[in-house]
């Protein structure tokens, strides 16, 4: 299933933390907002908490999404659900939870289609939060609709060399232990995400000469879709996936 991203002819947004624009990110309100507007694709952020559980959070601390302080993975995960991670947006959005994987999962059960953009946060404990979200996913079936992401080289890693999955990582200057050479960090990735600052035409090529599908982030307007789709992106993720879904829909 995961092989329709490699098509040229097809156009590909993802909703960034779900429907980051608009909702409070990486909750399960801002993937449901997401899915209402037809995202073919969504990516979020796992990390662990104190006690293993794998949660859907971007930051190492709860302090900017949350009515909390402290590192996620301090935090069992009894503590981390009576944290309020939707009044930070706004007071409409105050009472939202931070999500488990399992929730999240059970959320997309009624999308089979849906491809998952799954990354991995960089922490001491990032192998085995790969580990864990691995099992989790293949045991809902979803495993086969996945691509992994890490800023962590050795995370990217451990995805590619153990469970042989697709993997989607970043320019080398700005990973975490990353590799050079030829069997190096690069070797490991199916496709690469450059921001919107790093994409430009020659930058976009020189991926493809690697071999890696050329992925990119977070085109939110008309003009920056558009320039991206020109630069031969195929893969969009997207804040405010709603001008690229027109785009991707009806390009001319």
């Amino acid at each position: 299933m995961i092989e329709r991203l490699e098509s040229e002819r097809n156009v590909f947004v993802s909703g960034h933390r779900g429907y980051k624009s608009a909702y409070p990110e990486n909750t399960l309100l801002a993937f449901a907002k997401a899915l209402e507007l037809g995202v073919p694709m969504l990516e979020f952020d796992l990390r662990s908490s104190r006690d293993g559980e794998i949660v859907v959070i971007h930051d190492e601390t709860v302090d900017r999404t949350t009515d909390g302080s402290g590192r996620v993975s301090d935090l069992p995960l009894a503590e981390l659900k009576k944290l309020d991670a939707g009044g930070w947006f706004g007071p409409a959005f105050a009472g939202l939870r931070i999500p488990t994987l399992t929730e999240l999962c059970e959320l997309l059960r009624p999308y089979p289609e849906l491809l998952l953009n799954v990354e991995i946060k960089p922490a001491p404990d990032g192998r085995e939060v790969a580990d864990a979200a691995v099992a989790l996913l293949e045991s809902y079936g979803y495993l086969e609709r996945c691509v992994f992401t890490s800023f962590d080289a050795d995370v990217l890693a451990h995805i590619h060399d153990r469970y042989g999955r697709k993997t989607q990582g970043f320019p080398g200057e700005v990973m975490r232990n990353f590799v050079d050479g030829p069997e190096g960090t690069y070797a490991k990735m199916w496709a690469i995400a450059l921001n919107m600052k790093q994409l430009t035409p020659d930058a976009a090529d020189a991926c493809r000469e690697r071999g890696h599908l050329v992925w990119c982030y977070c085109p939110d307007d008309e003009a920056q879709v558009r320039y991206a789709l020109a630069c031969g992106v195929t893969t969009m993720t997207c804040n405010d996936p709603v001008p690229a879904l027109a785009i991707a829909r009806h390009p001319a």
